[in-house]
């Protein structure tokens, strides 16, 4: 097991390719099954809505260009994780396919207050780690929202992000820490600032030895997380498409140095549930086309 986590390391933090987010849950679901042509009528209930999630999902891992080749790792929502496909449990059937898998661990947002939204307390975080260890999840992903450049909440954002990413490095998984500004932010470029101060006083306060993977809204200022990169305490810098069409995430990564991307609803843009089995694929091959070339193919100054 430790070798293949070694593995995983290497394959996350220096391998050519970009991270997919699969982990859409609670309220951004149903979102995500309109975009796919489901829509609401389709399902009575939650258990339904997760089910048809499932499937998509599903559908999306076993497709032929969803592979190692340029998808260095994927994003699960906790009942995906618990989920088999192919019968094969998701995290396994992933890494059979050079996919590192990492779980969403956080339970949603509390109100928004001093222009940011903390995460809810986590709430049986030991046991769901240690089920996601056993299940063979290499990290975890937790996110929290910013509105405002106010340096008290997006201190107390990074605080709530970096206390919880000790706990679950002490117990051997790779924190992903999302701390996003909102892309309809009224001082996007100033959030931005306040948290690169903020997320380089708690990488300098690490243990020492300790990297945390940053996901982190493409930024306004493109050079604005050039100081993050070059940190000995993050192992990565991924990029979060926060509601730009695919296009716009991905010409805005291209020209964003040293970061990759890790989208959801750019990567299953133009997906549809009516698709023939060769039609999903085609369109899903455009979308993973078009995100690996901008996070591997830098066009800064462009």
């Amino acid at each position: 097991m430790t070798d293949v986590r070694e593995m995983m390391r290497e394959r996350v933090t220096g391998g050519a390719g970009f991270v997919a987010a699969l982990d859409q849950s609670g309220g951004s679901t149903p979102k995500a099954l309109a975009q796919y042509g489901i829509a609401a009528s389709a399902y009575a209930n939650e258990t339904e809505m997760f089910g048809l999630m499932h499937e998509m999902r599903v559908r999306i891992m076993r497709a032929p260009s969803f592979s190692g080749e340029r998808i260095l790792g994927a994003i699960l929502f906790e009942r995906t994780m618990r989920g088999t496909a192919d019968g094969t449990p998701v995290p396994a059937f992933l890494w059979n396919r050079g996919i590192v898998p990492f779980l969403k661990v956080d339970e949603g947002l509390q109100p928004e207050r001093d222009g940011v939204s903390l995460m809810k307390p986590l709430t049986g975080l030991e046991a769901r780690l240690a089920e996601a260890t056993r299940l063979g999840v290499f990290g975890t992903k937790m996110r929290s929202t910013i509105r405002n450049a106010s340096h008290d909440g997006v201190a107390a954002v990074v605080d709530q992000q970096f206390e919880i990413a000790l706990q679950i490095a002490r117990l051997g998984l790779m924190p992903i820490i999302e701390p996003e500004v909102l892309i309809d932010s009224p001082d996007k470029a100033a959030a931005e600032a306040v948290l690169r101060d903020a997320l380089l006083r708690r990488l300098d306060a690490l243990p020492k030895g300790m990297q945390v993977i940053l996901k982190l809204t493409l930024p306004s200022d493109p050079g604005r997380y050039g100081d993050l990169l070059g940190h000995a305490s993050v192992a990565r810098l991924l990029a979060l498409s926060g509601g730009y069409p695919r296009v716009e995430a991905c010409r805005r990564l291209a020209a964003t140095p040293g970061m990759i991307a890790s989208f959801s609803r750019a990567l299953t843009e133009g997906l549809q549930v009516t698709m023939s089995d060769r039609e999903f694929d085609a369109a899903l091959e455009r979308s993973i086309a078009e995100i690996h070339e901008a996070s591997t193919r830098k066009r800064v100054g462009d």
